[in-house]
């Protein structure tokens, strides 16, 4: 028998939650918003993930208020996903799922976070010790740590290498390197978000 989306037996707020983010990638694709990643080509080439399972989480968060759908190109019509409040209200949850999961599956540090305006990593709820205030995310500063792979083969993993703030947009401008000595992306590779039959068919269909 399937398992069911919901937690209809459930009087608890942690159970709503979980029929919103808990389903597989919605949190890495929440995650990479946070990042900066807007667009579809760009979740699926830095995600790998399915393109069924892409366009139907991204859809699901944006009929939820997490993300918003903009146009930002008219012909051939694209949208890109932009993070809502709601969305980055998100932020100390994986902020905190981040630090568990290292401190209890031994992983090595992958990036830093830091306060922008004083550069003093964050404590484990987003706060900064030294400014004594919770830093807003637009002044969270994302930088490589000692376990990130310093030469991924993706090009939005490239371009996140260089430090960024959060939700700064992922610059996948074809005629820019995508990080530090990245080979350009190919003008017209861009993937479009499947539409219809399209949405079934598996990666690199």
């Amino acid at each position: 028998m399937a398992l069911g989306k919901d937690y209809a037996t459930q009087e608890c707020s942690i159970a709503r939650a979980l029929e919103v983010v808990g389903e597989r990638w919605t949190l890495l694709v929440i995650r990479d918003a946070l990042y900066g990643v807007r667009r579809y080509n760009d979740f699926l080439v830095h995600l790998g993930i399915p393109r069924a399972v892409l366009a139907a989480r991204l859809q699901a968060l944006t009929a939820e208020g997490i993300l918003e759908k903009r146009r930002y190109q008219e012909s051939p019509p694209r949208d890109e996903y932009v993070l809502t409040d709601r969305g980055i209200a998100l932020w100390p949850t994986l902020r905190s799922l981040g630090l568990w999961g290292r401190e209890h599956f031994g992983e090595s540090r992958l990036r830093y976070f830091r306060h922008a305006v004083c550069g003093t990593e964050l404590g484990p709820y987003g706060e900064c010790p030294v400014c004594a205030l919770v830093v807003p995310v637009p002044d969270v500063e994302m930088t490589p740590g000692p376990g990130l792979d310093l030469d991924p083969a993706d090009p939005v993993s490239r371009a996140l290498l260089a430090p960024r703030r959060l939700l700064e947009p992922v610059d996948m401008d074809p005629q820019k390197p995508a990080g530090p000595d990245a080979p350009r992306k190919s003008p017209g590779a861009e993937a479009r978000e499947p539409v219809g039959a399209d949405a079934h068919k598996p990666v690199g269909a």
